[in-house]
C-alpha cells in the first residue's frame, strides 16, 4: 500500500507540473463553498488547503475576503490530493495562504511557492500543541490562536478593515470558548469513559472532552502509516468494541478500508455508538462552529445513549 508520505510527495509533484501549465480561472470561495457575490475584486484574495481552514477565514474575514478552499469535497482524501491549473492560478494571486501543516498538507507547500506576495499561515505551527498529531482542526484552543493571526496577517494586508477583523476574531473565539466548555461537560458528565477510534483524526476533540482513548497503538500506528495492522492489535481492538468495554467507536469517515468498515459493523452488532468524524466539512453545515457543534453534539448522544 501506498504510504501517505509517498502520496504526499507525488502530489507535490503533480503542483509542482501545474504550476508549469500556466493559467485557466480558479474558482474561489466562500465559507459555505459558493461563488463570491459581486464586488470580489476587492475582497483579500485567501487560499486555504482545505474548506475546514477556509470556514475559518471566512469566519473572521467575513465579506472583505475571498477565499479559495483548495480541497472542499467531503469525499476527497487530502493526503493523495492533485492539485489543479485552477489551484495553481488561485495559488499565485493570493495575498494570504493558510495550510494546515505537521505533514498533512505538504502539496499545498509546494503550490504555494509561487506566491511569493502573499503572507502564509500554517496551522499547526500557531497551535503549538506539543503534540505530533497533524489534525489541529480539532484542537479548539489552538483554532483560536489560528483566528488571531488570521486576524493579524487580514489586517496588515488590508488596514481599513483592521477593527473589523479584529471584531469577528473576538466573536468566533467567543462561539470557540462555548465549544471548549461543552466539551469538557461531556467528560465531566461521564468520568473514566472510553472510546476506541479508526483512525486518530479527532484525538484534540477527544482531549478537550476528556475522554480516554483505548485504541491499541500498533492499531492505531499501522491506519496513521497506512501499513498493515498486526492481527493481534485487530484482536483486541475488534474485542474492545464486542465486549462494550468502550462508550463509543469514532470513526473517519474519509478513511474506509475492510477494516473500518468491520469495526463500524461490529459496533452496531454490539450496540456501541459510532461517531463519524472527518477531515473536510461535512455535506450541509453552515461552517466550522456548526461542524464543531454537531461533532461535540454527537459525542455527547453516543455517551448519553
Amino acid at each position: 500500500m501506498t504510504s501517505r508520505r509517498t502520496r504526499a510527495v507525488l502530489a507535490a509533484a503533480s503542483a509542482l507540473s501545474v504550476l508549469a501549465l500556466g493559467a485557466c480561472s480558479g474558482t474561489s470561495s466562500d465559507d459555505s463553498g459558493s461563488s463570491p457575490a459581486a464586488g470580489a475584486g476587492d475582497r483579500v484574495k485567501v487560499v486555504a488547503a482545505t474548506d475546514v481552514w477556509g470556514s475559518v477565514v471566512s469566519a473572521v474575514g467575513g465579506d472583505q475576503v475571498q477565499v479559495t478552499s483548495i480541497i472542499d469535497d467531503p469525499s476527497a482524501d487530502p493526503h493523495s490530493y492533485e492539485t489543479t491549473a485552477d489551484d495553481a492560478l488561485a495559488a499565485k494571486d493570493a495575498k494570504l495562504t493558510l495550510a494546515n501543516g505537521g505533514g498533512y498538507d505538504d502539496f499545498f507547500t509546494k503550490l504555494t511557492e509561487q506566491s511569493t506576495d502573499a503572507k502564509k499561515l500554517v496551522a499547526y505551527d500557531i497551535a503549538a500543541t506539543g503534540d505530533e498529531n497533524e489534525h489541529v482542526w480539532y484542537d479548539l484552543p489552538g483554532v483560536e490562536k489560528v483566528a488571531d493571526q488570521v486576524a493579524a496577517a487580514l489586517g496588515e494586508i488590508q488596514p481599513a478593515g483592521k477593527q473589523t477583523f479584529d471584531d469577528n476574531a473576538k466573536a468566533f473565539k467567543g462561539q470557540l470558548d462555548g465549544l471548549i466548555a461543552k466539551a469538557g461537560e461531556v467528560g465531566t458528565a461521564h468520568p473514566g469513559s472510553k472510546v476506541v477510534v479508526t483512525e486518530p483524526v479527532a484525538h484534540y476533540l477527544l482531549q478537550s472532552a476528556k475522554l480516554g482513548d483505548a485504541t491499541p497503538k500498533a492499531f492505531s500506528d499501522a491506519v496513521e502509516n497506512e501499513t498493515d495492522v498486526p492481527a493481534d492489535a485487530v484482536a483486541q481492538f475488534t474485542q474492545l468494541i464486542k465486549g462494550k468495554q468502550v462508550q463509543a467507536l469514532v470513526n473517519n469517515v474519509q478513511t474506509t478500508t475492510p477494516l473500518t468498515e468491520q469495526a463500524v459493523g461490529d459496533a452496531k452488532a454490539a450496540g456501541v455508538p459510532v461517531v463519524d468524524v472527518a477531515e473536510t466539512l461535512p455535506a450541509g453545515v453552515k461552517g466550522y462552529i456548526d461542524w464543531m457543534t454537531k461533532e461535540v453534539d454527537s459525542l455527547s448522544g453516543a455517551l448519553n445513549s
